[in-house]
Parts: structure tokens; C-alpha cells; sequence
């Protein structure tokens, strides 16, 4: 009979500690621990690990070959965007998001798209009535995709040893149990030993792996943080569930860059891709409002304009309000005070309100420039000129710094159809005769107002 032992996990971190203890060592997370048993029996080898008896041996870097990476090019453009380019072979994915914000559909559409592959969709939460009935409602069905509704891991393992898939979706990673661990499914020693196993699968049999993960209520996956270590790429779905557009990040990502962003509209039926951003993310609203400017950003290697709003109002209360929906909320209290100290607005006794449209958030300092003329334009209720877009960073002192990449940010805006951008006078390399579009460079925030409002 194998010894059972008993040990307090950290649901937060992972860590494993010999009793229960009211403070985790590791991350310092209070009443985190939670006992699990653990088997020390004798453990099975699962079926794809019973081939690997190959040795690695220290090898000169020098003489190491350089093999390039054949990618698999996949009908959604937006995922291959993040993934850096497609989908790895060998690769483990893991895919997080809230309940409900549209994991499983957009893990499914995918599946229904790759007719040209053999695809093992396992699902533990679902029936394969459901799953088909979801299918049914996204499109025509994919006679290569295959359906299982399992839990157990050493039977999925069977299974597709049987099909060989090109690419298997597990749904979902909290769902599914070892023989090998005695502990509930969705436990750290659980979700840490299917991983594991996952992890070995795919990287022997150069099958790539999707893992869908749920989230806390903190916004963070589930699980053990060791869980992100051990996979290749972690894609966090994300957005709000009273719009329709859905941003998927890339958080880690071993074969490609981490700022990448691809954005999807939820319909009724299933996800479409978003392949011009700015459609969605400024109004068509032909009316001039105060209030409102037109940034060029950058998300990764696409750029993108963007609508900031503003409302600057008298203080009802004492205390003046500053509220930032998708901006820093540090950044606005800092060009609040540029512009009172440098320029003499006085808004410290007023409430000030901003929002990045399209429920998206964005960091790039690129958009300081429209946060300020928003504010400003709020503040003395005059409208901005709808065909003007700015795009540039403001300093403490009140000058209008240089951005990087700023002819991709131009281009975007000429694309688009605006007559004039304003940019800083320090970008190096931007000639008028280059563009179309009319490109003003300023080096104060004086400048930049008396370009905008005369």
C-alpha cells in the first residue's frame, strides 16, 4: 500500500510547507494554505513518457546548430499576432481570462477555423451537446476537430496517442486530475502535475498545447505562480462584459514580444476579428464637442488611434475628484500639475474626469499630449477639430517631448484621413514632403494651444 503524507500548499504562490501556517513565507499572503494529501506510491509513466530515454550532454554553444523555427500560420490573424507570428510546434500556451468574458469560444472558433489540422478538443466542463450546440451558432462545422469530455489525465493521454493531433485544447486546466496526486482536482498539487505532464506531451511529441485557465477575483490566474514559469506563452483574454470588444495580451511569451494586442468584437455568433482598431476606438460622431482629442499610440508593432475624453467641472465637495478610466491615474495628477504650474490653468479646485474610449487601457506616453488638450478643451468648453491628432509625451517642464516610431503613428493618421498631426519638435527624420497629411512640430504646451485653439 504506498505511504500517504499530507502538506500545506499556498494557494496563491504554491509554496509547500510542512504545517499549516498563517502567513505564507513566500509571497506573505495571510490564510492562503490549504492541506492536500500526496501519495509517495509508486507512480505510473504515462504513455508518451515511456520512449524518452535520451540523455542530454553539455555541448559547446559555438557548435550548436542553428534550426529555425517553422511556425503554423493560423486562420485568425489577431491570435497569430500574439502568439508573434503563430503557433509554435512543442509549445505550451496558457489561456486565462474571467468567467464568461468568451475563453472557450474564441478556443473554439479557433478549432472550427483550422480545417487543414487534426484538432483533440477536450473539455471538462461541458457535455458534447453543449460544445456542439456553441459550434453550431459560430459556423460550419470542422469534420478534423474532435470532441472528448474527460477528466482524467492519464485517459487523455491514451486518446491522443490513438489520433495524434496536430494541436489539443484542454478546457480547463482546473478541470483535470492525475492518479498520481490524491487531492481534488483544481488543487496546486493537481493543477501543478497535469501541467507538468502537459508540458512533457507537447514537447515530445512537438504538439502544441492550449490551456485554458480560469481567473481570481484579484484579476490574476489561478493557481500556483509556477504554473506561468512552466509554459511557453501566457495570453490573458480581457475586457468588459457590458461591451462587445474583447483585448487579448500577450503576458510571457518565449517566441515572440510581450506587447502585442489583438482585439475582437463578441457577437452572436462568436468573435469577429478587429483588424482596424480605430473603427472602434474613436466615435463617429460628426458633432464638435469639448472635451474630446485624438491620440496616435502604439500597441506592440500596430498603431492606432485613439479617443481620450474629459470632463472638467466645478467641485460639488471639498475635496476636488480625479478620476482616470484606462489612464495611470499618477500620470493625470502629474499633467494636472504641469499645466497649472507651468501654465497657469488653475484646476486644482476642480473635478477632473478622464476616460480612454473603447474601455481599453493604455500606458504609452505618446498620449500625454491628448490628455492635456482634452482637459484643457473641457475646461474652456471649446471643441477640438475633429481631423486634427496629436501624439507626443509632456515633461515636467512643460515641453512636448519626442516619441519613438512617430512615422508609423503619422501614417496611421494620414490612412485615416485626418488633415493635421501635431508632434514634437525634437523628433528627428520627419519631412512634410513624406506626407500628405500636415505635420506641426511644437516644443511647449503654449504652442500647442494657440495650434488648437487660436
Amino acid at each position: 500500500m504506498a505511504k500517504v503524507k499530507t502538506a500545506y500548499f499556498c494557494q496563491n504562490c504554491g509554496h509547500e510547507a510542512p504545517k499549516w501556517l498563517g502567513r505564507c513565507p513566500s509571497c506573505n499572503e495571510w490564510n492562503t494554505f490549504v492541506e492536500e494529501v500526496i501519495s509517495k506510491g509508486k507512480k505510473e509513466v504515462t504513455a508518451f513518457a515511456k520512449s524518452s530515454k535520451k540523455t542530454a550532454k553539455p555541448t559547446a554553444i559555438h557548435t550548436i546548430e542553428e534550426i529555425p523555427v517553422q511556425r503554423i500560420q493560423m486562420k485568425d490573424k489577431e491570435l497569430n499576432r500574439v502568439l508573434g507570428g503563430g503557433l509554435v510546434p512543442g509549445s505550451l500556451t496558457l489561456f486565462g481570462g474571467e468567467p464568461g468574458i468568451g475563453k472557450s469560444t474564441l478556443m473554439l472558433q479557433m478549432a472550427m477555423q483550422e480545417t487543414d489540422q487534426e484538432i483533440l478538443y477536450v473539455s471538462g466542463e461541458e457535455s458534447m451537446q453543449q460544445i456542439k450546440m456553441r459550434a453550431g451558432r459560430i459556423g460550419e462545422l470542422n469534420e478534423s476537430c474532435y470532441l472528448l469530455t474527460e477528466t482524467q489525465l492519464e485517459s487523455i493521454f491514451k486518446h491522443a496517442e490513438q489520433l495524434s493531433p496536430d494541436l489539443v485544447v484542454i478546457d480547463s486546466i482546473q478541470t483535470i486530475h492525475s492518479e498520481n496526486i490524491e487531492s481534488s482536482p483544481g488543487s496546486i498539487s493537481q493543477i501543478r502535475e497535469c501541467t507538468a505532464q502537459l508540458l512533457r506531451f507537447a514537447k515530445q511529441t512537438e504538439t502544441p498545447v492550449f490551456l485554458i485557465g480560469h481567473i481570481t477575483k484579484e484579476g490574476s490566474l489561478a493557481g500556483p505562480k509556477v504554473l506561468e514559469h512552466m509554459v511557453d506563452s501566457v495570453l490573458q483574454f480581457e475586457g468588459d462584459r457590458n461591451h462587445v470588444y474583447r483585448l487579448l495580451r500577450s503576458i510571457k511569451n518565449r517566441f515572440g514580444s510581450t506587447n502585442e494586442l489583438g482585439i475582437y468584437e463578441m457577437l452572436g455568433d462568436g468573435l469577429r476579428q478587429v483588424e482596424n482598431p480605430s473603427e472602434i476606438l474613436i466615435s463617429n460622431n460628426k458633432d464638435q464637442l469639448s472635451g474630446s482629442a485624438i491620440a496616435a499610440t502604439l500597441e506592440g508593432l500596430r498603431p492606432m488611434l485613439i479617443e481620450v475624453q474629459a470632463l472638467v467641472s466645478t467641485a460639488a465637495y471639498g475635496t476636488p475628484q480625479r478620476s482616470a478610466t484606462g489612464f495611470d491615474l499618477r500620470r493625470l495628477n502629474m499633467l494636472l500639475a504641469v499645466m497649472e504650474k507651468r501654465c497657469g490653468f488653475k484646476l486644482g479646485a476642480k473635478d477632473v474626469f478622464l476616460n480612454i474610449a473603447g474601455g481599453i487601457k493604455v500606458d504609452d506616453p505618446a498620449i500625454d499630449l491628448a490628455v492635456v488638450a482634452a482637459i484643457l478643451s473641457s475646461n474652456a468648453d471649446i471643441a477640438i477639430n475633429k481631423n486634427i491628432c496629436l501624439s507626443a509625451e509632456v515633461g515636467l517642464s512643460g515641453e512636448v517631448r519626442p516619441i519613438n516610431r512617430v512615422d508609423q503613428r503619422v501614417s496611421e493618421a494620414e490612412k485615416l484621413g485626418f488633415d493635421k498631426i501635431i508632434i514634437s519638435k525634437e523628433n528627428k527624420g520627419i519631412k512634410q514632403a513624406d506626407f500628405k497629411i500636415e505635420v506641426v512640430e511644437c516644443s511647449r504646451i503654449e504652442e500647442v494651444l494657440r495650434e488648437l485653439f487660436g
